[in-house]
Protein backbone atom coordinates (compact mmCIF):
# COMPACT_ATOMS: atom_id res chain seq x y z
CA UNK A 1 0.00 0.00 0.00
CA UNK A 2 1.12 3.53 -0.72
CA UNK A 3 -0.04 6.52 1.29
CA UNK A 4 0.52 9.91 -0.32
CA UNK A 5 0.44 12.90 2.03
CA UNK A 6 -0.01 16.44 0.74
CA UNK A 7 1.30 18.77 3.40
CA UNK A 8 3.04 22.01 4.33
CA UNK A 9 5.78 22.28 6.95
CA UNK A 10 4.25 25.41 8.52
CA UNK A 11 0.85 23.79 8.96
CA UNK A 12 0.35 22.72 12.59
CA UNK A 13 -2.51 20.43 11.59
CA UNK A 14 -0.11 18.61 9.28
CA UNK A 15 2.19 17.95 12.24
CA UNK A 16 -0.79 16.66 14.21
CA UNK A 17 -1.87 14.60 11.21
CA UNK A 18 1.58 13.02 11.08
CA UNK A 19 1.26 11.91 14.69
CA UNK A 20 -2.19 10.50 14.01
CA UNK A 21 -0.87 8.61 11.00
CA UNK A 22 2.00 7.16 13.04
CA UNK A 23 -0.53 5.87 15.55
CA UNK A 24 -2.69 4.49 12.74
CA UNK A 25 0.27 2.71 11.15
CA UNK A 26 1.11 1.06 14.46
CA UNK A 27 -2.50 -0.09 14.87
CA UNK A 28 -2.61 -1.40 11.31
CA UNK A 29 0.68 -3.27 11.77
CA UNK A 30 -0.64 -4.85 14.96
CA UNK A 31 -3.80 -6.00 13.20
CA UNK A 32 -1.88 -7.23 10.13
CA UNK A 33 1.50 -8.51 11.37
CA UNK A 34 2.25 -10.22 8.06
CA UNK A 35 1.40 -7.24 5.86
CA UNK A 36 4.13 -5.11 4.31
CA UNK A 37 4.40 -1.68 5.85
CA UNK A 38 2.73 1.00 3.70
CA UNK A 39 5.02 3.22 1.66
CA UNK A 40 4.67 6.86 2.69
CA UNK A 41 5.34 9.66 0.20
CA UNK A 42 5.17 13.34 1.13
CA UNK A 43 4.08 15.90 -1.45
CA UNK A 44 4.33 19.72 -1.30
CA UNK A 45 1.55 22.18 -0.74
CA UNK A 46 2.19 25.84 0.03
CA UNK A 47 -0.46 27.35 2.25
CA UNK A 48 0.97 30.80 1.55
CA UNK A 49 2.48 30.70 -1.95
CA UNK A 50 2.01 34.44 -2.21
CA UNK A 51 4.62 35.12 0.48
CA UNK A 52 7.81 36.73 -0.82
CA UNK A 53 10.75 34.35 -1.17
CA UNK A 54 12.37 36.00 1.87
CA UNK A 55 9.24 35.41 3.99
CA UNK A 56 8.09 37.99 6.53
CA UNK A 57 8.13 38.67 10.29
CA UNK A 58 5.65 36.46 12.13
CA UNK A 59 3.80 39.38 13.72
CA UNK A 60 3.25 41.02 10.35
CA UNK A 61 1.96 37.72 8.97
CA UNK A 62 -0.47 37.18 11.86
CA UNK A 63 -1.75 40.74 11.55
CA UNK A 64 -2.47 40.28 7.84
CA UNK A 65 -3.96 36.79 8.13
CA UNK A 66 -5.96 37.00 11.34
CA UNK A 67 -6.33 40.71 11.97
CA UNK A 68 -4.02 40.80 14.96
CA UNK A 69 -2.32 38.83 17.70
CA UNK A 70 -5.43 38.43 19.87
CA UNK A 71 -7.45 36.66 17.19
CA UNK A 72 -4.42 34.58 16.23
CA UNK A 73 -3.95 33.52 19.85
CA UNK A 74 -7.57 32.33 20.06
CA UNK A 75 -7.05 30.17 16.97
CA UNK A 76 -3.68 28.81 18.01
CA UNK A 77 -4.89 28.02 21.53
CA UNK A 78 -7.33 25.55 19.98
CA UNK A 79 -4.57 24.10 17.81
CA UNK A 80 -2.33 23.79 20.87
CA UNK A 81 -5.00 21.78 22.68
CA UNK A 82 -5.27 19.39 19.74
CA UNK A 83 -1.49 19.20 19.70
CA UNK A 84 -1.27 18.20 23.34
CA UNK A 85 -3.70 15.36 22.65
CA UNK A 86 -1.24 14.19 19.98
CA UNK A 87 1.79 14.64 22.31
CA UNK A 88 2.98 17.79 20.55
CA UNK A 89 3.87 20.78 22.73
CA UNK A 90 3.58 23.60 20.21
CA UNK A 91 5.60 26.71 21.02
CA UNK A 92 3.92 29.22 18.75
CA UNK A 93 5.26 32.22 20.68
CA UNK A 94 8.82 31.21 19.79
CA UNK A 95 8.17 31.51 16.06
CA UNK A 96 9.61 34.83 14.89
CA UNK A 97 9.39 34.47 11.11
CA UNK A 98 6.86 33.19 8.58
CA UNK A 99 8.78 31.56 5.73
CA UNK A 100 7.98 30.90 2.13
CA UNK A 101 8.21 27.10 2.20
CA UNK A 102 9.33 26.32 -1.34
CA UNK A 103 12.92 25.64 -0.21
CA UNK A 104 11.76 23.28 2.54
CA UNK A 105 9.64 21.40 0.01
CA UNK A 106 12.60 21.06 -2.32
CA UNK A 107 14.49 19.29 0.47
CA UNK A 108 11.56 16.98 1.18
CA UNK A 109 11.31 16.03 -2.48
CA UNK A 110 15.06 15.38 -2.61
CA UNK A 111 14.83 13.26 0.55
CA UNK A 112 12.64 10.74 -1.26
CA UNK A 113 15.67 9.59 -3.25
CA UNK A 114 17.50 8.91 0.03
CA UNK A 115 14.54 7.21 1.78
CA UNK A 116 14.71 10.06 4.27
CA UNK A 117 11.43 11.89 3.77
CA UNK A 118 9.96 10.99 7.15
CA UNK A 119 13.10 12.10 8.96
CA UNK A 120 13.35 15.39 7.08
CA UNK A 121 9.66 16.20 7.52
CA UNK A 122 9.88 15.39 11.22
CA UNK A 123 13.00 17.53 11.63
CA UNK A 124 11.39 20.49 9.86
CA UNK A 125 8.22 20.22 11.94
CA UNK A 126 10.23 20.04 15.15
CA UNK A 127 12.53 22.85 14.11
CA UNK A 128 9.70 25.21 13.24
CA UNK A 129 7.02 24.42 15.81
CA UNK A 130 9.04 23.28 18.83
CA UNK A 131 12.36 25.10 18.48
CA UNK A 132 11.38 28.35 16.76
CA UNK A 133 13.98 27.84 14.01
CA UNK A 134 13.95 30.30 11.11
CA UNK A 135 13.06 28.36 7.97
CA UNK A 136 13.89 31.39 5.84
CA UNK A 137 17.58 30.76 6.50
CA UNK A 138 19.25 28.35 4.08
CA UNK A 139 21.82 27.04 6.52
CA UNK A 140 19.09 26.37 9.06
CA UNK A 141 17.21 24.36 6.45
CA UNK A 142 20.37 22.42 5.57
CA UNK A 143 21.04 21.66 9.25
CA UNK A 144 17.50 20.44 9.80
CA UNK A 145 17.62 18.33 6.64
CA UNK A 146 20.89 16.78 7.75
CA UNK A 147 19.37 16.01 11.14
CA UNK A 148 16.65 14.19 9.24
CA UNK A 149 19.29 11.99 7.51
CA UNK A 150 19.59 13.89 4.23
CA UNK A 151 23.29 14.22 3.28
CA UNK A 152 24.40 17.77 3.98
CA UNK A 153 26.20 18.31 0.67
CA UNK A 154 23.16 17.18 -1.30
CA UNK A 155 20.86 19.40 0.75
CA UNK A 156 23.13 22.40 0.29
CA UNK A 157 23.49 21.78 -3.45
CA UNK A 158 19.72 21.40 -3.81
CA UNK A 159 19.08 24.83 -2.33
CA UNK A 160 21.99 26.39 -4.18
CA UNK A 161 20.73 25.29 -7.58
CA UNK A 162 17.00 25.30 -6.75
CA UNK A 163 16.79 22.30 -9.05
CA UNK A 164 13.50 21.03 -7.64
CA UNK A 165 11.59 24.32 -7.54
CA UNK A 166 9.72 23.47 -10.73
CA UNK A 167 8.67 20.11 -9.28
CA UNK A 168 7.30 21.85 -6.19
CA UNK A 169 5.21 24.13 -8.39
CA UNK A 170 4.02 21.21 -10.55
CA UNK A 171 2.94 19.16 -7.55
CA UNK A 172 1.20 22.16 -6.01
CA UNK A 173 -0.77 22.64 -9.24
CA UNK A 174 -1.56 18.92 -9.37
CA UNK A 175 -2.92 19.01 -5.83
CA UNK A 176 -5.10 21.99 -6.71
CA UNK A 177 -6.36 20.14 -9.79
CA UNK A 178 -7.45 17.29 -7.51
CA UNK A 179 -9.53 19.74 -5.50
CA UNK A 180 -7.18 19.90 -2.51
CA UNK A 181 -7.96 23.11 -0.65
CA UNK A 182 -6.50 22.31 2.75
CA UNK A 183 -3.88 20.08 4.27
CA UNK A 184 -3.02 17.53 5.44
CA UNK A 185 -4.58 15.49 2.66
CA UNK A 186 -4.08 11.71 2.63
CA UNK A 187 -4.50 9.45 -0.42
CA UNK A 188 -4.58 5.69 0.13
CA UNK A 189 -3.41 3.59 -2.82
CA UNK A 190 -5.01 6.10 -5.21
CA UNK A 191 -8.38 4.69 -4.09
CA UNK A 192 -9.50 6.68 -1.05
CA UNK A 193 -8.75 10.11 0.34
CA UNK A 194 -9.05 11.77 3.75
CA UNK A 195 -8.76 15.49 4.35
CA UNK A 196 -7.59 17.06 7.59
CA UNK A 197 -5.88 15.76 10.71
CA UNK A 198 -8.26 12.84 11.02
CA UNK A 199 -8.12 10.62 14.14
CA UNK A 200 -6.02 7.48 13.90
CA UNK A 201 -9.13 5.30 13.85
CA UNK A 202 -10.39 7.05 10.70
CA UNK A 203 -7.02 6.58 9.01
CA UNK A 204 -6.92 2.90 9.96
CA UNK A 205 -10.37 2.41 8.47
CA UNK A 206 -9.25 4.10 5.26
CA UNK A 207 -6.23 1.80 5.12
CA UNK A 208 -8.45 -1.24 5.63
CA UNK A 209 -10.79 -0.15 2.85
CA UNK A 210 -7.94 0.62 0.47
CA UNK A 211 -6.31 -2.76 1.17
CA UNK A 212 -9.50 -4.65 0.38
CA UNK A 213 -10.61 -2.55 -2.60
CA UNK A 214 -9.94 -3.89 -6.10
CA UNK A 215 -7.00 -2.32 -7.94
CA UNK A 216 -7.70 0.72 -10.07
CA UNK A 217 -7.61 -0.22 -13.74
CA UNK A 218 -5.69 2.04 -16.08
CA UNK A 219 -7.58 3.63 -18.94
CA UNK A 220 -7.29 1.74 -22.20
Amino acid sequence: MQIDIISDVVCPWCFIGKRHLEKALAQYASAHPDAEAPKIIWHPFQLNPQLPVEGMPRKEYLDSKFGGAERAREIYDRVAQAGKAADIDFRFDDIQAQPNTVDAHQLILLAQAFDAQDGVVESLFNGYFLEGRDLRDRQTLVELAERGSLPRDDADRCLETRQLRKHVEEQQNHALSLGVQGVPFFIFDQKLAASGAQPAEVLVEAMEQAASAPPVEADA
